[in-house]
């Protein structure tokens, strides 16, 4: 080992001057070497140190130095090591490098991630987080998959909108039109998919993007156009992602979908003004159409409840009449009941009533004027007309309240006009009980 920190030591000061390990020449024909001139103090020579290096490096091996005689040296000399130096700086380099490689299986998982350990070429198992180590290549190899990330997949147009790819956007439905449908999906790695994903697929992103178109035609062809782009764009996502996963399943992928989101679903550009007419048409007619069904809900109510009105109304006027010819049927049969009883009570008390009636509609005020003599007049007949017109408003008839009397003379009834008034009420009473 001092034999190999002589032959590498750096701090030696005969580096680059092609002096020995001491700062001297190595010794020829057992002679002194000479003393270092003073003026080769300076800095080492790049090229003289290289040969140094290469010189001593052959010494390590047995070669002899060249340019320095070819006499046997010492043991502590350059010229030629031992057997067994040369065994033991052999053992040394053979061990540094087998560090060296040995240390090279050494690596980092980050958090979030899983490496796929393969053994000369073939899967061996997976590591998860952290500082792992493995033989070293090319016995064993390690790759790094993220099972965290959300990747996004664009079908239909890349980055925005307006930049179509039109042969995975243009899709027909079940009405022979064509639609143009964009499309977003986002899917992980499961947990244990890592080896799934790197070996079963040759290129598993396009595996999902095929996946993808596949399902989507599937199910906008049993569709029609107006449901694509109005009704059922949710379920239509939803039926998507449920046909992929089974898709992707089937090939042993070792991906989870996580979403599908419909961006855009138009008709092409080459119809899309005809196509904005015609929505636009079915849109005026379905107004109308709304605007018929509500008058009709309107009107037809209206008429029902207005028949029904006037049904209820007719009921009630039949209702009242028939009771009415009944009431009248019954007092009817009531009064020629009692007259039959006493037909001279019965009359005398139709007289009356009848008297009654007449005299209760008549303004004028009859007066017995067998005396002699003025006598004071009430007008009556204009407190009675007040009193018919507003009972709330007509005051009692009192001293105050009366107008003044007037004097006024009053005609005679003679005893004619008072028979031929009793006639006129007999005759009138027997028509009744005719009747």
């Amino acid at each position: 080992m001092r034999f190999l920190t002589k032959i590498f030591n750096l701090n030696d000061p005969g580096w680059g001057r092609g002096q020995g390990s001491n700062g001297s020449e190595p010794p020829s024909g057992g002679q002194q070497p000479p003393k270092r001139p003073p003026q080769q103090s300076g800095p080492p020579d790049l090229d003289q140190v290289w040969r140094d290096f290469n010189q001593r490096l052959g010494s390590l091996f047995g070669r002899k130095q060249g340019g320095h005689g070819s006499g046997d040296q010492g043991p502590g000399g350059l010229g030629g090591p031992t057997a067994r130096q040369s065994r033991i700086g052999l053992g040394v380099i053979v061990l540094i490098a087998a560090a060296i490689w040995l240390g090279s299986g050494f690596f980092i998982v980050q958090d979030g991630q899983v490496a796929v350990v393969t053994q000369f070429g073939k899967y061996k198992n997976t590591v998860q987080a952290g500082f792992q180590w493995r033989l070293p290549y090319p016995i064993e190899s390690q790759e790094i998959v993220n099972v965290s990330q959300l990747r996004t997949l664009d079908v239909g147009f890349r980055g925005n909108a307006r930049s179509r790819v039109l042969p995975e956007a243009l899709m027909l439905t079940e009405d022979e039109n064509i639609v143009d449908v964009q499309f977003v999906v986002q899917y992980r790695l499961r947990a244990n998919g890592a080896p799934d994903y790197l070996f079963k697929l040759k290129d598993p992103d396009e595996s999902v993007r095929q996946a993808a178109q596949s399902s989507m035609r599937e199910v906008v062809g049993t569709r029609k156009m107006d449901s694509v782009l109005y009704e059922s764009r949710t379920d239509v996502a939803n039926t998507v992602q449920k046909l992929m996963q089974q898709i992707l399943d089937s090939y042993q992928s070792g991906i989870q979908i996580s979403s599908v989101a419909i961006q855009n679903v138009q008709p092409p550009e080459q119809v899309q003004a005809a196509f904005d007419d015609a929505v636009k048409a079915g849109q005026d007619s379905e107004r109308q159409s709304n605007e018929g069904r509500a008058y009709l809900n309107q009107i037809v109510p209206m008429a029902r409840g207005q028949a029904s009105r006037i049904i209820e109304q007719a009921e009630g006027y039949r209702a009242k009449v028939v009771g009415n010819a009944v009431g009248d049927t019954a007092r009817f049969s009531s009064v020629l009941a009692e007259y039959r009883k006493s037909p001279q009570v019965i009359r005398e008390r139709m007289y009356l009533e009848t008297m009654q009636q007449m005299y209760s509609g008549a303004n004028k005020v009859l007066v017995d004027t067998r005396g002699s003599g003025n006598m004071l007049y009430l007008p009556l007949d204009k407190i009675m007309q007040q009193v018919a017109q507003d009972p709330a408003k007509a005051a009692p008839v009192t001293g105050a309240s009366v107008p003044a009397p007037v004097s006024t003379p009053v005609a005679p009834v003679t005893s004619s006009s008072t028979s031929r008034a009793n006639q006129s009420a007999g005759q009138l009473t027997r028509d009744r009980a005719n009747r």
